[in-house]
């Protein structure tokens, strides 16, 4: 069936809330698992906030971009044309892509980009999933325009694991910025200083009254224009909101989170380890260049990294190099299991700040069952990482601050009923435990989603060797998969 495409603005950058709400009217029709056909024109369109026009990279000329809407069980097909000078790819936030990792969509790591004047169809079946999740642009700061919402309904006669809601409507955070991302970007690898930070917060792509020119964050229906309730007739208050630093307050909110840990909804939590990872993250340094000065700490570049590893993003997608085996001299299969050179984390840190840079992966047997320790480090100042994991839901079985003690803090580990994710905040100056299955054969990025420390290093990949029997293997690569 051929699905319309809708507007709906959704998130861009440190976007991390969804609040989802999601009228019957967007709801397809009533079927068993269809095949859902959509089209992402990628085109420069210009857009105006905060009464600053720019050329904007968008998906069919929207601001944010269209929304998907499907059932669990539906398979998608969306074909990506690129109009625009940029290379682009899409991901999809929060898909599993069981067996389809071809579709997973971060640039150099799945898939080579998408280059101008091409195209590539983004197929992939939604298994076991259900919820409010997101697509964005995965190369460079395209992301922060390129987005929408992935909304997947329960199959139909399946209920809601709540009172089902009357209205449901998407709410995604993102930023605006005056000037084009993409030379922000670009100025900050060259001087290696810290990028211009954005110009507004925005709530489904716009800034909101309390910004100066901004439009009117509220719509009016017929109804209301004539009555007093109209949004033009009351008066903006300024919410009393916590401080973006207030980390107790994040804290207190993100481990009152539970899985439902039900019969219909059980929490499949790995009580059984193969293998144990500790990873440090945080920012670093490298050296300037001769010739160059530079703009970042006592005159060097800024960087971060995994485990004091800064990613070095290859020529070639890694998903090929792996399944074609041609890995050699595209990575290592050798990223460490623990800090090589192990110090007080969250206490002072070390005067030596330079990282090493490399291509390292973790290889992993299919089903290995994984306990990754995330440790959040001071060097450069201690904050809080959103670290997203593709290909993989994850239990956040345990988090606390200062340093991971291996002794103590595992006894209080929840394997009950846990909060399942694919992304987790490493706490400012804390550290966070989560455990998975690596039932998902393919290539997996993981990284902080705070574009800038991604841009620094801050990633790494998973290799899920494929299992023995035929449904535990990858499918093979797609005709149209994009060339490097």
């Amino acid at each position: 069936m051929k699905m319309g495409v809708y507007l709906l603005p959704s998130p861009a950058f440190l976007a991390v809330l969804f609040i989802s709400f999601v009228t019957l009217s967007v709801h397809p029709e009533p079927a068993l698992a269809v095949t859902r056909h959509y089209k992402f024109d990628v085109v420069l369109q210009n857009v105006t906030r905060l009464c600053k026009t720019r050329s904007t990279v968008t998906v069919n000329g929207k601001f944010p971009g269209p929304r998907i809407v499907a059932r669990e069980g539906d398979r998608l097909l969306i074909k990506v044309v690129n109009h625009v000078q940029n290379n682009i790819s899409i991901h999809w936030h929060g898909i599993r892509q069981l067996r389809s990792g071809w579709a997973d969509g971060p640039a150099y790591i799945t898939q080579c980009p998408i280059q101008t004047g091409q195209s590539y169809v983004y197929n992939y079946t939604i298994v076991g999933q259900r919820g409010t999740l997101w697509w964005h642009a995965h190369i460079s700061w395209l992301r922060s325009t390129i987005y929408g919402p992935l909304i997947i309904l329960p199959k139909l006669g399946t209920p809601y694991p709540f009172p089902k809601p009357h209205r449901e409507v998407p709410i995604i955070f993102g930023e605006w910025f005056n000037a084009d991302p993409e030379a922000i970007i670009n100025q900050a690898m060259q001087t290696g200083g810290g990028p211009n930070v954005s110009d507004a917060y925005t709530i489904n792509g716009f800034p909101g009254p309390l910004y100066n020119c901004s439009a009117q964050e509220y719509e009016e229906s017929p109804e209301t224009i004539q009555s007093s309730h109209s949004p033009k007739k009351l008066p903006i208050y300024k919410p009393s909101l916590p401080p973006l630093n207030d980390t107790s307050f994040a804290t207190n909110f993100t481990s009152k989170l539970r899985s439902l840990a039900s019969a219909e909804f059980p929490a499949n939590v790995p009580l059984k380890v193969d293998r144990q990872f500790f990873f440090t993250v945080g920012l670093g340094t490298n050296p300037c260049s001769k010739n160059q000065t530079c703009q970042g700490p006592n005159g060097t570049k800024f960087a971060a990294s995994v485990s004091n590893v800064s990613f070095v993003m290859p020529t070639k997608a890694l998903l090929q190099a792996h399944h074609f085996g041609q890995s050699k001299g595209v990575y290592s299969p050798n990223f460490p299991t623990s800090p090589l050179v192990p110090f007080n984390y969250t206490g002072t840190p070390p005067n030596n700040t330079m990282v090493s840079n490399a291509t390292k992966l973790v290889v992993l047997p299919f089903n290995t069952s994984v306990e990754l320790i995330m440790q959040d480090t001071s060097i450069l100042g201690a904050e809080s990482h959103p670290l997203h994991l593709h290909g993989f839901n994850f239990f956040v079985v345990g988090q606390g601050f200062g340093n991971f003690d291996p002794k103590k803090d595992p006894g209080n580990f929840n394997l009950v009923d846990p909060v399942e994710r694919n992304t987790v905040g490493v706490p400012s100056g804390g550290w966070v435990a989560i455990r998975f299955v690596a039932d998902n054969p393919g290539v997996w990025f993981m990284h902080c989603h705070l574009e800038v420390h991604t841009s620094w290093g801050l990633k790494m990949a998973w290799v899920v060797l494929d299992g023995k029997l035929p449904n535990q293997k990858l499918f093979p690569p797609p005709a149209d998969l994009p060339k490097c």
